[in-house]
């Protein structure tokens, strides 16, 4: 499934995997972030999630455009579009970036090499950009890094030096991350019991700790490109509650705590860290979705 063709010069002998829905300037970016890149991917695969392929994506990078069916308005299949992109590559190494995410110059060099000097995952260090990039503007490390702030809970996660096992299981984001294809895998890939958004990337980093498969946090930079996001996510409210019910059932712990806590304290839920269940007490309303949106970079 996993074949390995020999990497021509300035090419990583990596696959870059990408899932969207939406967002087709971010997709663009991105692309074209990996075509500047040095090195670059070997080939990019882009799973569309419930809608067509996007026909102005220039790419001097081989890129495949796959399809995955998601009724509109349903939660998203986000463990099983990144399945379905690593079943698809062709190199060994996987590279999975959020389409939000623009990978620094350098990334599909370093990201790749921390995973692989650890035996296992590496995930790479986001800078968020604080208002969307104008029209026309350049990718370029130098403009990206003046306009974009670190994100204050990943502060101190990447050591000094060469790229080394972290215990910080829980810290793990699927926003940019490297792993060997047999890697991958091994742990399973993503647990489709998990649909829309939260939680599945915890369950993947807990089922790499599960196996003994370490995890590094790398200096390798991504930008995150703003979009519109909500303080707590009552926009996904359903996808978290159900989500957050999944992960209990499997690890006996409560992912997301900050976010159910913040539901129960609106009265949405009935909830604390010791409970055994989550009590839907309503759902919140238009007015409380909007007053929850906000316009941070992160």
């Amino acid at each position: 499934m996993h074949a390995q063709p020999s990497a021509s010069p300035h090419t990583a002998d990596c696959s870059l995997l990408v899932i969207v829905r939406g967002r087709r300037e971010h997709l663009r970016r991105l692309v074209e972030g990996a075509n500047r890149a040095d090195p670059r991917p070997a080939e990019i695969v882009v799973v569309h999630m419930g809608e067509p392929s996007e026909p102005s994506v220039p790419s001097a990078v081989p890129l495949r455009q796959l399809h995955l069916d998601a009724p509109a308005g349903g939660a998203l299949p986000l463990a099983a579009a990144r399945n379905l992109a690593a079943a698809a590559a062709t190199r060994g190494t996987l590279v999975f970036l959020d389409v939000d995410c623009i990978p620094s110059r350098d990334l599909f060099g370093v990201l790749p090499a921390a995973a692989a000097a650890v035996g296992g995952i590496a995930m790479a260090t986001p800078r968020y950009l604080g208002a969307p990039l104008p029209g026309g503007t350049a990718v370029d490390d130098a403009v990206l890094l003046a306009t974009s702030v670190p994100h204050a809970s990943r502060i101190g996660l990447v050591p000094d030096g060469p790229a080394r096992p972290s215990e910080r299981y829980e810290m793990f984001w699927t926003l940019g991350f490297a792993v060997d294809a047999r890697t991958f895998d091994r742990i399973g890939g993503f647990d489709e019991s998990f649909t829309g958004y939260g939680a599945e990337d915890t369950d993947f980093a807990f089922s790499a700790r599960e196996l003994g498969v370490p995890l590094a946090y790398s200096g390798a930079t991504m930008f995150h490109q703003h979009h519109g996001s909500h303080r707590p996510p009552l926009n996904h409210f359903a996808d978290i509650v159900a989500n957050a019910r999944v992960f209990r059932g499997k690890w006996g712990g409560w992912p997301m705590e900050g976010w159910l806590a913040a539901f129960a304290q609106r009265g949405l839920v009935d909830w604390t860290p010791g409970a055994r269940d989550i009590a839907v007490l309503r759902e919140p309303t238009p007015d409380e979705v909007a007053a929850a949106a906000h316009g941070g970079p992160y």
